[in-house]
């Protein structure tokens, strides 16, 4: 459930995030817009991109050079929302949480091991994967470093890590992400549910449930029961449950209310 005061948090930090953004490329904008056709989201081909469609008209969306630079930059604010929403319920709430830190160098050697496992076509079962980490220690600790898109913390002192990426990534990404959330229990030296450490991805792009989901190098490469969370399954565990479709219905009102004016701006220069 997200409260007044965070609809209001972030429908201005969303309007400043557009206007900043739209700013940025206006005379780009202002050159092709009338000359690209409108992409076609189909989640069928895995393209379902809500919250893009929520808040920019598809007069500008349809821009592909436009479109892949906002593509890239809206997952900030996905962090920042998620941050916000947080707040609200969690003791802390930090993004680019930096949790680097001490562990033993039989775990950094372990983890590489199992990465290199995991490339090679083993499945990933995560909540093994930590186990095996922590099972092996010695006397020689060595420093590595480690940075959270978001963390969390809850009242009981449960810790919540997240690296919030693409929900469609590429075999390196899957292996560096799994990398860096089993080096957080290596440093931290615990198993959830006293450390969870999560790949967070905001939206789902073939459609609502963990079953439509078929990107492949995700379904490969990661353990889509136990180590990601898709869309509403990461926004519940940030907000409670009804959060996703309370902060994509906010997103939709900046696009209703700044779209025409957005529109004008690009097309006619006032």
């Amino acid at each position: 459930m997200i409260n007044e005061a965070t609809r209001a948090a972030i429908k201005g930090y969303l309007e400043g995030f557009i206007e900043g953004l739209i700013e940025q490329h206006r005379p780009e904008i202002r050159r092709t817009m009338m000359r690209e056709a409108r992409a076609t989201y189909s989640s069928r081909r895995g393209i379902l991109k809500p919250f893009h469609e929520a808040i920019i008209p598809p007069e500008i969306l349809r821009i592909s050079a436009f479109e892949r630079s906002f593509s890239t930059k809206l997952g900030t604010t996905f962090e920042e929302c998620a941050r916000l929403i947080a707040l609200q319920t969690y003791a802390v709430a930090e993004r680019g949480y930096l949790a680097s830190g001490k562990m033993p160098a039989t775990a950094a050697a372990k983890i590489e091991g199992i990465v290199s496992r995991i490339s090679e076509g083993q499945t990933p079962d995560f909540p093994a994967l930590i186990a095996e980490v922590l099972q092996v220690s010695n006397d020689e600790w060595v420093e590595r470093p480690a940075i959270a898109d978001l963390y969390l913390r809850d009242q009981a002192g449960h810790e919540y890590f997240f690296e919030i990426k693409s929900p469609v990534p590429n075999k390196g990404q899957c292996l560096e992400v799994t990398e860096r959330l089993l080096r957080i229990h290596a440093i931290r030296q615990r198993n959830r549910p006293y450390v969870n450490a999560y790949f967070a991805m905001a939206y789902n792009p073939y459609g609502t449930r963990l079953e439509d989901y078929r990107h492949s190098f995700s379904l490969q490469y990661l353990d889509m029961q136990n180590q990601v969370l898709l869309g509403a399954d990461f926004w519940t565990l940030v907000g409670g449950e009804g959060t996703y479709e309370e902060l994509l219905e906010i997103y939709r009102g900046v696009g209703r209310e700044k779209g025409k004016a957005m529109i004008d701006a690009l097309a006619f220069g006032f």
